[in-house]
């Protein structure tokens, strides 16, 4: 996979991530700041590394496995790997400033 596939695939992930909503909060989990790292090997292999907004979230199963299964059918991805941390914690300064308006906090 060349730089500028991995490049436009990159892209093509994050606007799957702005199409996935935390329930709870009505913006969009890469917006949220829930998405803490996203990458794309030479093969095609994807990592995402992400949180939820609490350990205790009711939505702890959903939310990734809906990234995995839909960044898996974008073409050119091989696999998918999502991984759930906590460290560090999500926190409300993690929200982009556009989601901050969104919801009234600036």
């Amino acid at each position: 996979m060349t730089a500028e596939e991995k490049r436009v695939l990159e892209e093509k992930i994050i606007n799957v991530l702005k199409n996935i909503y935390d329930p709870e909060i009505p913006i969009n989990i890469y917006e949220l700041g829930l998405i803490y790292e996203h990458k794309v090997d030479d093969e095609g292999n994807v990592k995402v590394v992400m949180t939820l907004t609490a350990p205790n979230c009711p939505v702890a199963d959903v939310m990734p496995q809906q990234a995995k299964e839909e960044i898996s059918y974008l073409t050119g991805v091989k696999s998918v790997d999502v991984e759930i941390t906590f460290d560090p914690p999500w926190d409300q300064d993690m929200i982009s400033d556009e989601a901050k308006l969104e919801l009234g906090l600036l």
